[in-house]
């Protein structure tokens, strides 16, 4: 059976604990990478899975991560060809293949990183991928696949394609969308609001939803 499991990616921007202990306790199974770990542990919190190189991970982090008692750990070299994010979704496809992702502490920080941290959570096609943050939800939505959104109304509701040739329907916000072509991180979805129980759709191409608070 598919499971969910919690990344908590190295953002220095951290979320709350009440997030944290929230998304932890929806998940089955929990992984820290990096300095994610961090965020773990200061709401007293720790993982079922470390995957990092250790760069970035406070010295308690790293003595747990060596002891490799508590949970266990994916070690990497730090002069190696792949981010720890990428390392994490690997580790997430061999031991638990089809697994439901929800990624947190994914968006702040450096620009650069916040762009590959979404186009790394894009690239993971496997089952449906969220966003978490205190103050916005966000799905990573492929080819045929659909988000029913309910109890937001009037929240502010975007999308964006992040793939060429994408196309996309919404119903049930402010204005809609039928098939509609989305070029590639256009404006076309900015800033929409939730009116009733609503409907995203991406037909072709992907593209990821936003859900403010």
């Amino acid at each position: 059976m598919a499971c969910k499991v919690l990344v908590v990616c190295g953002s220095p921007v951290v979320a709350s604990a009440e997030l944290l202990r929230r998304l932890a306790g929806e998940c089955d199974h929990v992984v820290a990478v990096d300095r994610g770990l961090d965020a773990l542990l200061s709401v007293g919190l720790s993982c079922d899975v470390y995957v990092g190189d250790a760069d970035t991970v406070s010295d308690e982090g790293r003595a747990l991560v060596d002891a490799a008692e508590d949970f266990e750990a994916e070690r990497h070299d730090p002069y190696k060809d792949y981010t720890d994010l990428a390392l994490a979704l690997d580790s997430v496809r061999r031991r638990w293949p089809g697994a439901e992702v929800v990624a947190t502490c994914a968006t702040g920080g450096r620009p650069d990183m916040a762009l590959t941290v979404l186009g790394l959570l894009a690239g993971y096609d496997d089952a449906p991928v969220w966003i978490a943050e205190d103050k916005v939800v966000a799905r990573i939505l492929h080819a045929s696949e659909s988000w029913a959104i309910e109890g937001a109304e009037g929240k502010t509701f975007s999308i964006i394609a992040i793939a060429p040739g994408t196309v996309v329907s919404e119903y049930g916000l402010e204005w809609e969308l039928d098939h509609s072509p989305l070029g590639l991180l256009a404006d076309t979805g900015i800033s929409n609001v939730v009116r009733s129980t609503a409907t995203i759709q991406v037909h072709q191409g992907v593209a990821i939803g936003y859900l403010l608070a």
